[in-house]
């Protein structure tokens, strides 16, 4: 007589850099939600996956923290996200993750509701509408950006991300060495070197009180996006 599998909860967390700063969407408040959402669904915790730095808008290969949750799902599982925005910001990517999900027996749920708690016709088109005011609220976000990106390049400040271990120099152009942060990248290429882990690697960061450029803390898929460039 075969087991019957219990059904469990797999987490995923993401933040693009524009919301890492953001309220209320910090990976360590996703993970209090989720932690929440599967206590409410009775469901242990088996895993969370992150992706840090990571657009909404971006296809399923380049989101590796969501294509490892998706692998984790099986029969009888739910993946959890704090809102269903952490899924993504473009709805035909949206749809395809959950058709993906329903392929191997499982289902999407968000701990704030959002249409996820049952799959009637009605919850089904709540989703589709959350999802399309993300993508809206995304176009939003880069019309925007885009715009400030044009002031500060016509007074001639500097426009582009800061590579992590430096920062903005008092003339706003150019970039100055971050001591804290460059003593988390040497720490980083040390154990790297050494045959750490991305996991275990974040897991000492965090121990000596280093602390990330949002001031969380160290997780697995930024130490691994890190380790590209440092």
């Amino acid at each position: 007589m075969t087991a019957t599998a219990v059904a469990r909860a797999i987490g995923y967390r993401r933040v693009s850099t524009a919301e890492q700063a953001g309220s209320g969407l910090g990976l360590d408040a996703q993970q209090t939600t989720i932690v929440a959402g599967a206590a409410r669904l009775g469901l242990p915790l088996a895993d969370t996956f992150t992706d840090a730095g990571i657009s909404g808008g971006l296809a399923l290969e380049q989101r590796p923290g969501l294509l490892a949750a998706l692998d984790a799902i099986g029969k009888g599982d739910v993946l959890i996200v704090a809102k269903r925005d952490r899924l993504g910001r473009d709805v035909l990517n949206v749809a395809m993750f959950e058709r993906l999900a329903e392929r191997k027996g499982a289902r999407i749920v968000s701990a704030a509701g959002e249409g996820t708690d049952t799959n009637d016709p009605t919850s089904r088109l709540m989703r589709q509408i959350v999802d399309c005011f993300a993508e809206y609220e995304r176009a939003i976000i880069r019309a925007r950006t885009r715009a400030a990106l044009a002031v500060k390049k016509a007074r001639g400040e500097r426009v582009g991300g800061i590579p992590f271990g430096y920062q903005l120099a008092g003339d706003g152009r150019t970039l100055e060495s971050h001591a804290d942060e460059q003593r988390a990248l040497g720490l980083l290429r040390e154990l790297r070197a050494a045959g750490y882990t991305f996991r275990a690697v974040a897991d000492e960061l965090n121990r000596q009180g280093f602390r990330s450029r949002t001031g969380g803390r160290w997780v697995r898929q930024s130490v691994h996006m890190l380790s590209r460039t440092a």
